[in-house]
């Protein structure tokens, strides 16, 4: 039977004891309002942990514009009952009063990553970084030894956190998991509920573009504002999408290297509001032979052929990126370099 707790020493005596009779720990950190991704975190870690945590915590330190926040979905009850659901131990779902004593005054420490957290996300939400990297050392100080697991989709987020880690001495193996998708490509976000009809239709940009940029690095594009170029260019032809950035970076420094070069070091990143819903997707990109077929879609997505491909071509944005827990290896470009028809693109799926 799952046990929940609110109070962050009854969470940290029941981990203590897991471990104490020989059990290993998975912990999955989360803010609710759990969907497929989120699920594919605690089914991973129920394969490779003896007993899986989760925490469900909506991290006011890591929100700079009030209103955020104030419209970040939480849905506790039906977290519960899935997390129930899918063998969840224990699970830690404390106030804010419980995590950060004495608020609304912020708390005296906190924790900050240098290098990795200053462009990007970093850059466009100033504080953020700060207020997550503060969050996750606390709970993994709260969980201690344990393999956290977080999702890609957040790839500057991941690698923030493994390096505060490292840096730290923590006693925790982060582990990071494929970006769960949708049909359309679209990578699985909380923040997804807030869309109107259209403008969920309108998000399937973010990963078109992340093809286009796949497909330019595969193809032999190496001036990473090349590719940059040919993102921005797929994002700035949604008129309901407003870009923050589309960029080509080590996957390791997270910095624009002057040359794509390392054929597996590469990861593309994009950011762009769709209305007032900011989202974000990333995916590798490398140079290897490719096995084409074409797909043809419809009012500015992948269309009917999506549902054809489903599970291989969302690969599109990064190998191992999954569709309802299925994997696979693909991208998509444009057919036709005369072509000036914006719903016509060539899937292109890795042999084997």
């Amino acid at each position: 039977m799952m046990i929940v707790h609110e109070a962050i020493d009854d969470f940290r005596r029941a981990l203590d004891h897991t471990r104490s009779s020989g059990s290993s720990v998975g912990l999955v950190p989360t803010m609710g309002a759990l969907h497929d991704g989120h699920m594919s975190l605690i089914e991973r870690a129920s394969r490779e942990c003896d007993q899986v945590a989760v925490t469900i915590f909506v991290n006011p330190l890591q929100f700079g514009d009030v209103s955020d926040i104030t419209s970040y979905p939480r849905t506790l009850a039906a977290d519960l009952d899935r997390c129930a659901a899918s063998g969840v131990a224990v699970v830690l779902a404390p106030s804010v009063e419980e995590m950060y004593p004495g608020w609304p005054e912020l708390p005296s420490t906190t924790v900050s990553v240098g290098g990795l957290g200053d462009e990007w996300e970093g850059r466009s939400r100033p504080g953020h970084f700060d207020g997550v990297a503060t969050v996750v050392a606390k709970l993994f100080s709260i969980a201690g030894r344990c393999r956290a697991y977080f999702g890609e989709k957040d790839f500057q987020q991941l690698a923030l956190v493994r390096r505060m880690a490292a840096d730290l001495g923590m006693p925790v193996e982060v582990v990071g998991c494929p970006t769960v998708r949708d049909r359309d490509g679209v990578a699985l976000s909380s923040r997804n509920v807030r869309l109107t009809p259209e403008q969920r239709r309108a998000a399937t940009v973010l990963p078109r573009a992340l093809a286009a940029g796949t497909a330019a690095v595969a193809s032999g594009h190496v001036r990473p504002d090349e590719v940059s170029a040919i993102m921005s260019a797929v994002v700035e032809r949604q008129p309901l999408a407003r870009l923050d950035y589309a960029v080509a970076v080590d996957a390791a420094t997270l910095e624009v290297p002057s040359r794509i070069s390392d054929i597996a070091g590469t990861r593309l990143l994009v950011a762009a509001l769709i209305g007032t819903v900011r989202l974000i997707d990333n995916c590798a990109a490398s140079v290897g032979p490719l096995v084409e077929r074409e797909l043809v879609g419809s009012d500015g997505g992948v269309g009917d052929g999506a549902v054809q491909a489903h599970g291989r071509m969302l690969a599109t944005v990064g190998a191992g990126a999954a569709t309802a827990g299925r994997a696979g290896a693909a991208t998509a470009v444009r057919t036709g370099g005369e072509s000036t028809d914006p719903n016509r693109w060539t899937w292109t799926q890795e042999s084997g």
